[in-house]
């Protein structure tokens, strides 16, 4: 098409555009969200007087409490900045350090202050529960960023370092400052990621590609047993990262732990998509993903059902791919396993502060003028939810300590983001996240609306304590939504990742496990928490047996590939796309 005949930009594409410009001011955050959420707090505490009464009584209260703290610091005794402290202290000040004056009344003024402002955007009548949310988050970002413990003056702990070391901290702060510059203008990992490399440190479990096309690659794990059980396993990651946080270093990767046991494993490893795939959508990952992985496997494996495995969103996917088969008579699934996935997004935890139609707007037209999702859009929207873990006390120790943390598996994995496609987050945020068609029976695959109610298979279900991207209450939705007469929901220590790569060895885990029959009544998700049965250790080997309590017994090995139905041996694993930057 020449430039003469391309259409005239429409009204729609020119304020796409002006909202990529603006998103490129924002850090991608939507203004719009906050000012509106501000307004309603504003009006409505307007209209609440005695609230108003209550807040300035709180003032007084907090300010004499500071003032009344800093004069019993001044004789010089060592006091906690949490000693008498009405409310729940900060864990970032319990260091002897923070005890001495005046430090502590720096602390102590803190917490007064975050206090103060948590009480002022909490209860104000007619305010939204969401824009309450919202506003409580933004008081977190602003006070994680006005810490005393975050800069060299206030920070005792740093001076004494600084004072013991004399300021050789500082440059090898600066140091570190400057390596860190580099590796960001030169598009370089974080240090440390350079001694985990793909194929090498990890994703080192011994397999095949067996099948490739425009969207995923197949491997197939070569066994390391004599007999493996009849049903094979069939992992469906997630897009969002890639495959190998299920094959990290040999000792944390949960494929070498199933092929240990005796499994044949599969699994499905994702293209980085670029600009040339903005017109992906959410029924190619669907059929030119998910099933045709299924194809893979059914034709290597043949007459022999498929436990399939979903981690995050690929588990959200791997439930509308179920449906979609059990919508068409497609009974090739044995059971299903879901890793830290939602199906129902009405409560979606802290990600929901991003989830609003303006901050989905602002984000469609960043993500429509480049044609895809950048990972570090993404890593910086979960950066924000931990912003004081994720950004504040690494630079803390990076830069002002000079103290590199050492590099593990699992950080390497995190520093290797994908892409994503524009329409197919477009899609999966509105029609999903924003609209929740998926657990309202409205969301369609191949132009047919699917159900839930649909699957039937046995399920084993997993969500993690501290999760802030798929909430464990959240991830038990599902048991709501699905006709399994057999569904088994385990909830692990630990948080999204942590909790699901633990390895099977691991002393100081727990998690709880409990299974329902379909006539059973329902339980509560507080409920539940009571009635399931506690463990200690590590889950993987109770996942174990609950496959193996599900499969028909021990066969011969199968194949590599299968040449003669078009899936021959392409190369060794980990193959081309997990490379692909």
């Amino acid at each position: 098409m020449t430039q003469a005949e391309k259409p005239a930009p429409t009204t729609q594409d020119f304020d796409r555009e002006f909202r990529a410009q603006v998103a490129q001011m924002t850090s991608g955050l939507a203004p719009t969200a906050f000012t509106t959420a501000w307004a309603d707090w504003a009006m409505h505490l307007a209209l609440s007087p005695a609230k108003q009464r209550e807040l300035q009584q709180h003032v007084m209260e907090r300010a004499n409490d500071t003032w009344s703290f800093a004069l019993r610091a001044l004789t010089g005794t060592p006091v906690s900045p949490a000693d008498g402290f009405d409310g729940q202290p900060e864990r970032r000040f319990d260091a002897q350090d923070w005890t001495q004056f005046p430090f502590n009344v720096y602390a102590r003024a803190y917490q007064n202050n975050l206090a103060l402002m948590n009480e002022a955007v909490r209860d104000v009548g007619g305010v939204t529960d969401y824009h309450a949310q919202l506003l409580e988050f933004a008081v977190r970002m602003l006070l994680d960023a006005s810490s005393p413990a975050n800069y060299l003056a206030t920070n005792p702990e740093v001076l004494a370092l600084t004072k013991s070391e004399q300021g050789q901290n500082l440059v090898r702060g600066v140091q570190n400052m400057i390596d860190d510059l580099q590796r960001t203008v030169n598009d370089i990992g974080p240090a440390g990621t350079e001694d985990f490399a793909v194929g090498e440190t990890l994703a080192v479990t011994p397999g095949k590609v067996v099948f490739r096309n425009e969207l995923i690659e197949v491997i197939q794990y070569t066994p390391t047993t004599k007999q493996v059980y009849a049903e094979p396993i069939l992992m469906v990651p997630a897009w969002i990262m890639k495959y190998y946080i299920l094959d990290l270093s040999p000792r944390n990767s949960m494929i070498k732990y199933l092929v240990d046991q005796g499994h044949t494993v599969f699994t499905m490893s994702w293209k980085n998509p670029d600009e040339k795939d903005r017109n992906i959508g959410m029924d190619d990952y669907v059929e030119k993903g998910f099933r045709a992985a299924v194809d893979v496997v059914s034709a290597i494996v043949p007459k022999q059902k498929i436990h399939a495995v979903g981690y995050c969103i690929g588990g959200t996917l791997l439930t509308i791919g179920a449906a979609a088969m059990a919508r068409d008579k497609d009974d090739r699934l044995g059971s299903i396993t879901m890793f830290a996935a939602q199906t129902d997004f009405s409560e979606p935890g802290e990600l929901a502060f991003f989830i609003n139609p303006s901050q989905l707007a602002m984000l469609e037209a960043t993500m429509h003028q480049k044609g895809v999702l950048e990972s570090k859009q993404m890593a910086g929207a979960f950066a924000m939810l931990r912003a004081q873990d994720l950004l504040w006390q690494p630079i803390v120790n990076n830069y002002l300590k000079g103290q590199r943390a050492p590099m593990m598996d699992l950080m390497a994995w995190n520093a290797d983001g994908t892409r994503m496609p524009w329409r197919m987050h477009s899609e999966y945020l509105y029609r999903l996240y924003l609209d929740n068609e998926l657990a309202t029976n409205r969301f369609p695959v191949g132009g047919k609306l699917i159900r839930l109610s649909d699957i039937n298979v046995p399920m084993f279900v997993v969500g993690t304590e501290a999760d802030h991207v798929a909430p464990w209450k959240s991830v038990y939705k599902v048991d709501n939504l699905v006709r399994s007469d057999d569904l088994t929901f385990l909830l692990t220590a630990s948080g999204h990742n942590a909790g699901i790569v633990c390895g099977p060895v691991h002393p100081k885990r727990h998690y709880r496990m409990r299974t329902r029959r379909l006539a059973d009544p329902h339980l509560a998700p507080d409920d539940w928490l009571e009635a399931a049965t506690k463990y200690d250790g590590a889950w993987w080997p109770a996942w174990h047996g609950w496959l193996a309590d599900r499969s028909s017994g021990k066969t011969k090995l199968p194949a590599m590939g299968a040449a003669g139905k078009g899936y021959r041996v392409l190369e060794d694993a980990p193959g081309q796309y997990v490379r692909q930057r």
